[in-house]
């Protein structure tokens, strides 16, 4: 077979996207572009790839077949490429993370003119969203996330931690009063995770936990941080992130005798075929060094 691998990687494209319209868009070209891409590559393999109907797409089993090598062989040729440039140039190229907002905020946006000074071939495309990924169909090299995977197909490396604390501003507790009992916490105004409800069951120092009921909810942390600044409620937020908001006065830290601030981890997901990619790994290696060094307590305290 002779293959081109542009082909083979708009083929990819084209069968995670779903559409070959939606392909064309992604690479601004015209649609009769891609056709002829998919033509070719099923003229080079001598079968049908792809069934084509007016309901959409779907793969033939030749399709699929071919789509996990194409994979691989995207993949392989990916790395080769790293490998080799890497030794004379360093790592290179485009690095497509997913990240929720408050992270993004926190610690990927201001690590990146470091990781720029030590890597300056490497240039990052940030996707900021709370929700999960298809980290394939979207094209995501790293998944920053908190918590670990539950897939086989990835990989996971912690690069940090952090606690949760809830918190609340000045001017809510003047009107509302400041809960000293998880009785107390029922009559409040509770802002909750809308996405993932495993974050609104607040672990106790004593054992067991708190079900958070909201009256508001939100699928955004950031938007929960904004929430609980505003004086809308009380809300359960990164102590890395609440703690300089803290100390300037802005929140104020509730219930730290009895909520468990509950270390969780931070882990960079990755697909297991290109976790080995130079790019990946330097910028892994990077932000595992800086957030570690943004989040460990200060010497001599801890969470407790």
């Amino acid at each position: 077979m002779q293959l081109q691998l542009d082909d083979v990687a708009l083929f990819t494209r084209i069968a995670e996207l779903g559409t070959l319209s939606a392909a064309a868009r992604e690479r601004d070209v015209p649609v009769s572009q891609v056709t002829r891409s998919l033509a070719r590559l099923e003229a080079a393999c001598g079968v049908r790839l792809l069934h084509r109907t007016t309901h959409g797409l779907s793969l033939t089993d030749e399709g699929d077949t071919f789509l996990a090598y194409g994979r691989r062989l995207l993949d392989t040729t990916a790395e080769l490429g790293s490998e080799l440039t890497g030794k004379t140039s360093g790592p290179s190229g485009w690095v497509r993370i997913s990240v929720s907002p408050v992270i993004a905020e926190m610690f990927i946006a201001p690590s990146l003119d470091g990781l720029s000074t030590r890597h300056p071939q490497i240039h990052v495309d940030i996707n900021a969203d709370d929700r999960m990924v298809d980290m394939a169909r979207d094209g995501i090299d790293i998944a920053i996330r908190t918590g670990q995977p539950t897939q086989d197909t990835l990989v996971a490396r912690q690069i940090g931690q952090f606690g949760r604390t809830l918190v609340a501003s000045p001017g809510y507790l003047q009107r509302h009063g400041t809960p000293h009992t998880l009785a107390d916490l029922d009559s409040h105004r509770l802002i909750t995770n809308s996405v993932n409800p495993q974050i609104n069951r607040w672990p106790l120092r004593q054992g067991g936990f708190y079900l958070a009921r909201g009256t508001t909810r939100t699928d955004n942390s950031a938007i929960l941080m904004a929430l609980a600044r505003a004086g809308s409620g009380m809300g359960r937020v990164m102590d890395a992130v609440a703690a300089p908001l803290i100390r300037s006065g802005e929140l104020v830290a509730v219930m730290d005798d009895v909520l468990d601030p509950q270390t969780v981890p931070i882990v960079a997901v990755m697909l297991q075929e290109r976790h080995r990619l130079p790019k990946i790994r330097a910028c892994i290696d990077y932000w595992a060094e800086w957030i570690t060094a943004q989040t460990a307590p200060p010497s001599g305290m801890t969470h407790g």
